[in-house]
């Protein structure tokens, strides 16, 4: 829909405030997570301990295109005055009326790409200049803030490449953004997401022009030879391994000029025998000149990652009382439940961390780092050891049931390097913190962050690479085999099993549920949670739907019936980004209920006092009806999405698998008020006022945990008689 020309009259007239006045004083959401600095923090106090209790929906806006079980939406909306912008489930950009839901215009990239997971959208201005800057697929997009048009003048008629400063080996590879990129100046720093397989692009971070489109500068944070941290890497890793990408989002020190860039790991995700080292910088907290794109200093969370252990969230740039004295900080929450609280300025620590042995790898050619460091204070906001004292009590016969299993895996610590026997990790693969981020009280110098407390299982998996002649693929099915061992299997499972979440479906019986040319469309565009495999050539690509059509063999798919070059390509192919190891999938351990296997609670929310290093409290967080009608206390449920504080004493989020969103006593981690969302809000509230009045507004896409998939946008506040205005 095209906004009204009298909506565009009163839009321009109203005018923008300078971003940084606003923003420093968390009046406004106009960021990603509220503030350049990442805090999820609101000094609205409208909404309070006295009154929440009566907050009720005010609007309810339905995008209209749910992807059915895949389905998401992830977006923290940003508010530009009275403004909304966000993004549906097909990525589509959206502009309402911010205290009504109304649509004021819908822009629709309309490309050749399947739908991935963003969490927002950024907003830049100069003079009558508005623009939103937003990704879909592989493309930034530079979009009208009023019109809702693409700006012409940016890029090619308003869209550039997100491969633009990669290098040429990433052209035919996975390059996808979801989570927003900051604004400094004219500059649009942002990092990607990449491949988790040994395919994956190198996960540079970039300043593109917000004007032009056109790349200003590069940080490889897989160093060139001369760089820094280049010899923490085999000599020739900077051309062939991917990853270290800042997925999870940058926070900006506006003040400063320095952006703080969390890194991943880089791919492989977990074996690393081809680069061995520290490999900085994956894995890093990186002080970045925003100007210039040259580093300041970096702080490595884990040396030479082999547990996926991505920075999951953009730091909190926080300000905290450290013997005696006022320092600015970041605070860094983790995949493992730690906190990492560095100086801003010198990326020293604050709290001392100690470097401990950690074990070492049985996996052949891997060399795992001796030491990763721990942060002595604050402790730990999520249990380290599933020890077989931590083993789920809800029933006996739960309890038994996962003793059975958890005594055939490796656990007990951090850091136990992933194995063929099985390995438990705890925290699992989503933390821990995960990518809704935490939010940070600059009145108090507490930080609340919520937490998953649920054990994961994997298993690697040996490959056969040596391609001799007995090894080389016969038909093209047994290629096909050899393909999805080597890149599918780690989410849909060795047999095609898919999970258990539904997260990654089976792949069993296909041919019932999805036409071969579908398929084929999927594997080029990726859906979802998973990437394009554009990058096969089209012998692999069709030898992958012979063996996922379990096609039988005769005459014509014999390869000796085929070119004879036939088997020496596809050899090559195969081998091409050959590793040793694959691996059985993101396996979370349920018991035979479908509950975490560990003790409740499964879910939590946490304050902890960045002054002093201690934790305050800890809250759990959701709950399963059908427990506590079993006498079961609230165990808390898996979480996805971050909270909110707020001036008026209050935390707000949503996040919890039973579909509700949340407001807890800031001070004594007290639920006092509750509503049941149409699908579950798996992402991070934002918090504003339009003409005197606060509202939250929460997106609610559903789809993970095997919850139902939704579309829309609900907003909450207050009813006109029961606040007097601000």
């Amino acid at each position: 829909m095209i906004i009204s020309w009298f909506s565009l009259v009163i839009w321009s007239c109203i005018g923008i405030f300078g971003c940084s006045s606003k923003q420093d004083s968390y009046t406004t959401w106009e960021t990603y997570q509220g503030d350049p600095g990442s805090n999820q923090y609101s000094s609205l106090g409208q909404i309070n301990k006295g009154n929440v209790d009566q907050l009720e929906i005010v609007w309810v806006y339905q995008t209209g295109d749910s992807l059915g079980q895949q389905s998401q939406i992830q977006c923290n909306p940003i508010i530009v005055d009275d403004i909304l912008y966000a993004t549906s489930p097909t990525i589509k950009l959206i502009a309402l009326q911010a205290s009504t839901g109304e649509l004021l215009w819908e822009f629709d990239p309309a490309l050749d790409f399947s739908p991935h997971v963003n969490r927002g959208v950024t907003y830049w201005e100069s003079g009558n200049d508005k623009r939103i800057l937003f990704t879909a697929g592989s493309l930034l997009f530079s979009i009208d803030a009023i019109t809702g048009k693409p700006v012409v003048s940016f890029g090619t008629a308003g869209v550039t490449s997100l491969k633009a400063g990669l290098g040429p080996r990433a052209a035919d590879l996975f390059v996808i953004s979801t989570s927003p990129g900051v604004i400094y100046k004219d500059l649009y720093i942002i990092g990607t997401r990449v491949s988790e397989n040994a395919d994956a692009a190198p996960g540079y971070i970039r300043a593109f022009n917000a004007r032009t489109g056109a790349v200003e500068w590069v940080f490889h944070t897989i160093p060139k030879p001369g760089e820094y941290g280049y010899e923490t890497w085999p000599e020739d890793a900077y051309g062939k391994i991917g990853g270290a990408n800042a997925w999870a989002g940058i926070s900006l020190d506006v003040d400063r000029g320095v952006v703080y860039a969390p890194t991943g790991s880089a791919s492989f995700d977990f074996w690393g025998g081809n680069r061995t080292g520290s490999n900085l910088f994956a894995n890093c907290i990186i002080a970045i000149d925003a100007e210039t794109g040259q580093r300041l200093w970096h702080y490595q969370t884990v040396h030479h990652d082999l547990w996926d252990r991505d920075l999951p969230a953009p730091p909190n740039l926080v300000t905290v009382t450290h013997n005696g004295v006022k320092v600015d900080a970041v605070a860094q929450v983790t995949k493992s439940g730690y906190v990492f609280l560095l100086d801003r300025d010198t990326g020293k620590p604050l709290f001392p961390i100690e470097e401990r042995p950690v074990k070492k790898s049985d996996l052949k050619g891997e060399e795992a780092w001796p030491t990763q460091p721990f942060p002595v204070k604050p402790p730990p906001f999520a249990r380290q050891n599933f020890s077989e004292e931590e083993i789920t009590d809800i029933s006996p016969v739960a309890n038994e049931y996962v003793k059975t299993v958890w005594a055939t895996t490796r656990t007990g610590e951090q850091f136990i390097p992933p194995s063929t026997e099985g390995t438990m990790y705890f925290p699992g693969f989503d933390g821990g913190a995960e990518w809704g981020g935490a939010s940070y009280d600059s009145n108090t110098g507490i930080l609340y962050v919520n937490a998953n407390e649920m054990p994961w299982i994997q298993h690697m998996v040996e490959l056969e690479l040596n391609m001799g002649d007995q090894s080389k693929p016969k038909t093209i099915k047994d290629a096909g085999e050899k393909v999805y061992k080597a890149n599918c299997a780690i989410c849909h499972g060795q047999n095609r099993q898919g999970n258990a979440t539904g997260t990654y479906p089976p792949l069993l019986e296909l041919e019932k549920i999805l036409s071969k040319e579908n398929s084929k469309i999927i594997i080029e565009k990726g859906k979802g949670f998973m990437p394009s495999f554009d990058q096969f050539s089209e012998d692999k690509k069709n030898a992958l739907l012979t063996y996922l059509y379990d096609e039988s063999i005769n005459n014509s798919n014999q390869v000796k019936q085929l070119d004879k070059n036939w088997i020496e390509t596809m050899t090559k192919e195969l081998q091409e980004f050959a590793i040793p190891y694959s691996h059985t999938g993101y396996n979370r351990f349920f018991d035979q209920e479908g509950y975490p296997a560990v003790k409740p609670p499964w879910g939590t929310l946490n304050a902890i006092d960045l002054n002093k290093g201690e934790i305050l409290w800890q809250a759990p967080l959701g709950e399963f009806e059908e427990l506590t009608k079993r006498g079961i206390e609230k165990t808390g449920t898996e979480n996805y999405g971050g909270p909110v504080a707020t001036a008026g004493g209050l935390i707000f989020i949503a996040a919890s698998k039973d579909e509700h969103i949340r407001a807890f006593d800031k001070d004594t981690g007290t639920e006092l008020w509750k509503h049941k969302l149409p699908a579950g809000g798996y992402a991070t509230p934002s918090v504003f006022a339009v003409n005197g009045q606060q509202y939250i507004v929460i997106a609610c896409g559903g789809g993970k945990m095997g919850t139902a998939p939704g579309d829309y946008y609900v907003a909450f506040s207050l009813s006109e008689n029961q606040f007097d205005g601000e």
